[in-house]
């Protein structure tokens, strides 16, 4: 499967569960920790657990598991490492827990190239 393909699917299972603010930022030629960042934000922490469940179900009914995941416990903010892709689900800021904020890691990678996921969408 490819890079592509992944991001495609981990885009549409995010929005499929109604993620809010997602963004797919190309680090490939900043960093060796992996190619691209899917960030998102969920409504809540049930919420964010919904995401990450959603991501996780959809891409491993493709073949692909996750090398990691962090942060379910807590989930103001889970990473789930898919190699060569690290998905990021934040807390949003109405839950007044506002993680992405925090982090703002839009900002720390912003060298990074913004990819256009507008056809990915549902």
């Amino acid at each position: 499967m490819t890079e592509q393909e992944k991001i495609t699917a981990i885009v549409k299972a995010l929005d499929s569960k109604k993620a809010e603010d997602i963004r797919v930022i190309k680090i490939t030629d900043l960093t060796i920790i992996a190619d691209y960042f899917v960030i998102a934000g969920g409504t809540s922490t049930t919420h964010t657990k919904a995401l990450s469940d959603e991501t996780e179900f959809k891409l491993g009914e493709l073949g692909v598991k996750p090398d990691h995941i962090e942060g379910v416990d807590g989930a103001s903010w889970i990473a789930m490492d898919f190699g060569d892709i690290i998905v990021h689900v934040f807390c949003s800021p109405s839950t007044g827990v506002d993680t992405r904020a925090q982090y703002s890691l839009e900002k720390l990678w912003s060298d990074g190239e913004v990819i256009d996921i507008s056809g990915m969408l549902c």
